[in-house]
Parts: C-alpha cells; structure tokens; sequence
C-alpha cells in the first residue's frame, strides 16, 4: 500500500530539484533520509522533509510497517513562474523567470 505526499509552489528549479531526486529514487526510506541529510544542495533539505511527511502519513496507516519502506516514485513538477525584469543596456531589460516547483513523492513497502 503506497502513501503520498505533496509539496507545492517550492521556490527552487525544478531541474535543481531532480538532480537531488535522482540521487534518492528507488532507496530504503531511511537510506534516503541519511543520504538527504549530507547532501550539500538547496533541493536535498526540501526533498527530505517532504519525504518525512511521507514518511510520517504511512505511520499514520496501521497496516504499513515503516522500516520497510522505500522511495517508489519522486516527480518534480514545474510551477509558475515569477516573471522579473533585469535593466540591460541602452534601455533595454529582460526577463529573469523565477521557476517553482510541485514535488510528489510515493513511498511503498518493499
């Protein structure tokens, strides 16, 4: 039996936020927790605490048991987009798009 949890509007790229998904899908929870824990990225400490509140929702199931649980699926999603604008030369000014990100994370039992 598998449970969910959502994150959304996270103020991080959603290509950032992959790399560090990358690294954790597939793992043991509590692998992945660990490994969370020491990465050096942004995405690593957002990643974690939603995975703990998966974590935490298949506690609340009776019929889960927690220590076999691993990381079954970690979606990143794009979210809208704060639109910026950056002055540039001769009067002009671009755009700078400030990306957000859904993050869903599945954990199951193995």
């Amino acid at each position: 039996m598998e449970t969910v949890a959502v994150a959304k509007y996270i103020r991080i790229s959603p290509q950032k936020a992959r790399l560090v998904a990358d690294v954790v899908r597939g793992m043991n929870a509590e692998n992945a927790l660990t490994t969370l824990r020491f990465m050096p990225k942004k995405g690593a400490k957002i990643i974690r605490k939603v995975l703990e509140s998966a974590i935490a929702n298949a506690n609340q199931t009776e019929s889960i048991d927690v220590d076999t649980l691993y990381v079954k699926k970690i979606l990143i999603d794009g979210g809208p987009m704060l639109k910026r604008f950056r002055p540039r030369a001769q009067g002009r000014a671009t755009r700078i798009l400030k990306r957000t990100s859904h993050i869903t994370i599945v954990v199951d039992e193995a």
